[in-house]
């Protein structure tokens, strides 16, 4: 079960793994999220970030610009190319929230001893921008780059619970009757208490806790996550997990109205 446990226990019942996953199409498929989320690139930094050898990196990069999915800069590096520009969202202000937020996670995970994520609304999805995974054998595995229906995930809940009733009409509009009338009430008892469960909602065997990152630094519609093997999880964890995210996700919020001089701050 090595496999299960590097990629994260259980499969989603969103979006199934491929049974026979070709790893250099899956690289060159991250790399492009990588580059539309957080904006131009080095070899070497490419090659840290997906785990592999700056040779491996060059020609991900080379095939990507082949097909206009990237661009060489003057300076070197290679950034977004003309078909994802098309759908560029906030690089430079995700780019600062995986910059300030990963210290933070860091310490999350430490006092928590679970998998932590930051992520961003994007439609009527949740896109993980930065994960720091705990050291158990059996744990979450990274999502960075990965999108999750945002009404389904902990994070997205959370961050649909700060909308206004106009905003949350483009999220609530691919939903059925049923499954809006629900989310609504989740919502209001999200608002309330602060927080937001999923409870294998996306995937079997994982439930998670998220929270959402105050508005700061011109940034809206982040929000943090823990994730743990379902197995591992109980109710009597969720004060200490709510006031730890609610901990960290404050402190982003003060390191983002700060700038890049206040990363990393508690």
């Amino acid at each position: 079960m090595p496999d299960l446990l590097q990629e994260g226990i259980g499969f989603s019942v969103v979006k199934n793994r491929p049974a026979y996953a070709i790893t250099s199409v899956d690289s060159a498929l991250l790399l492009a999220s990588l580059l539309q989320q957080e904006g131009a690139m080095r070899v070497t930094d490419v090659a840290a970030r997906l785990g592999v050898s700056v040779s491996t990196a060059h020609r991900l990069l080379g095939m990507l610009v082949y097909r206009d999915f990237a661009e060489q800069l003057p300076d070197r590096r290679y950034a977004p190319g003309p078909v994802l520009r098309r759908g560029a969202q906030q690089q430079a202000s995700v780019t600062t929230l995986r910059e300030v937020a990963l210290p933070h996670l860091r310490r999350l995970v430490d006092a928590v001893g679970e998998t932590a994520n930051a992520m961003v609304l994007a439609g009527s999805d949740v896109r993980f921008v930065a994960t720091v995974e705990c050291d158990q054998i059996l744990r979450v595995g990274d999502r960075t780059g990965r999108t999750l229906p945002a009404h389904l995930s902990s994070g997205g809940k959370a961050v649909l619970a700060t909308l206004d009733d106009a905003q949350l009409a483009a999220s609530f509009e691919p939903l059925d009757a049923a499954t809006a009338a629900r989310l609504d009430r989740e919502l209001r008892t999200i608002r309330r208490r602060g927080f937001a469960v999923n409870d294998q909602e996306t995937e079997a065997g994982l439930t998670a806790v998220g929270v959402a990152v105050p508005p700061a630094g011109g940034f809206t519609g982040a929000a943090l996550s823990l994730a743990a093997p379902s197995a591992r999880y109980s109710r009597g964890r969720l004060p200490v997990w709510a006031s730890a995210l609610a901990e960290a996700a404050g402190a982003i919020a003060r390191d983002l109205s700060e700038g890049p001089s206040g990363e990393g701050k508690t």
